[in-house]
């Protein structure tokens, strides 16, 4: 149970890897689901006080009213990490909390205008690990900005394994597309073939899943290459190709010619990632990645919901 009469309180919410959609054709009457993992870096870090003790039962009618907010932290913006969703659910959660709104994350959600298409960023910031979500009623789609819409459901929470390394390939040069241009986008899009998301439901339910409870890299990364190669290609008309930088693509061929079963591209990019067995076997491949091209970071899956700490 939440203390009531918290006065300042600082919240860290972990970055995300959308690592693809599996059904973009929408035929059973819901669209997008996407599979994604929780990072341990970057994160938004805030730290939120109280300036007064009445507030309006609604977060989105108060955002940036009767709370002090400071950011020590942020996850880079517009990178394909999930930084609007992560910051806009901190500031919520933050005013959910400091004046006991009672508000579950889904109203914060909505409120906030998050999860139009995927439910990952929502997701990891309530469970951490791996996230699973069921996509969109297709009725509803046509207005993304409706405040009634409901968030993508979350069909399943699975525990990354600890072991595994995860490298990201950071082009600080290059953003990915956002606002109003990725709306326009899948405007513009023909319809993703039935067959396809057939497949790529499959991949995730019959491959991914169970790879994921017996740490088998491998087959995982099957299901994670199968979604990249049919999303990203999908997307190519958008972000000029299947990757939408090509000092990431470099990186990411590069990778592939060693064998790297596991890597692609988060959500519209830049950033792309690799997933590696151990620390030993990422860093090895660290050495030998090319230098002055992009920007590396080695780091962990965040398998906790965002951190929150009463200071008083």
């Amino acid at each position: 149970m939440t203390p009531k009469n918290i006065h300042s309180l600082k919240i860290t919410a972990h970055a995300r890897l959308h690592m693809g959609f599996f059904d973009l054709h929408g035929g059973l009457g819901r669209k997008f689901g996407s599979i994604g993992v929780a990072l341990e870096w970057p994160v938004t870090e805030i730290l939120a006080t109280k300036l007064s003790e009445n507030l309006e039962k609604t977060v989105a009618n108060a955002l940036h009213q009767n709370v002090d907010f400071k950011i020590s932290q942020t996850i880079p913006s517009h990178a394909g990490l999930g930084s609007g969703t992560q910051l806009a659910l901190a500031v919520g959660a933050a005013y959910n909390q400091l004046y006991d709104l009672g508000l579950s994350l889904e109203d914060i959600a909505v409120s906030t205008k998050r999860g139009l298409r995927s439910g990952i960023g929502i997701g990891t910031f309530e469970y951490g690990g791996v996230i699973v979500d069921g996509g969109r009623d297709v009725s509803l789609i046509s207005d993304y900005t409706a405040n009634h819409v409901k968030i993508p459901p979350i069909l399943a929470r699975v525990k990354f394994p600890e072991a595994w390394c995860i490298l990201l390939i950071l082009d600080d040069e290059h953003k990915g597309v956002h606002g109003e241009e990725e709306l326009n986008a899948f405007k513009k899009l023909p319809v993703f073939p039935e067959y396809l998301a057939d497949k790529l439901c499959r991949h995730v339910l019959m491959q991914a899943l169970p790879a994921l409870h017996e740490c088998d890299l491998t087959a995982f990364g099957a299901t994670i290459s199968a979604l990249q190669v049919a999303t990203g290609d999908y997307f190519a008309p958008i972000q000029g190709g299947r990757y939408a930088s090509q000092k990431v693509a470099q990186i990411l061929d590069f990778l592939k010619s060693k064998d790297v079963s596991c890597l692609g591209q988060s959500s519209w990019g830049p950033t792309g990632f690799a997933v590696f067995e151990n620390d030993l076997v990422a860093n090895q491949m660290l050495t030998e990645l090319p230098q002055n091209v992009c920007r590396y970071v080695l780091t962990k899956a965040c398998n906790r919901p965002a951190e929150f700490k009463i200071l008083k």
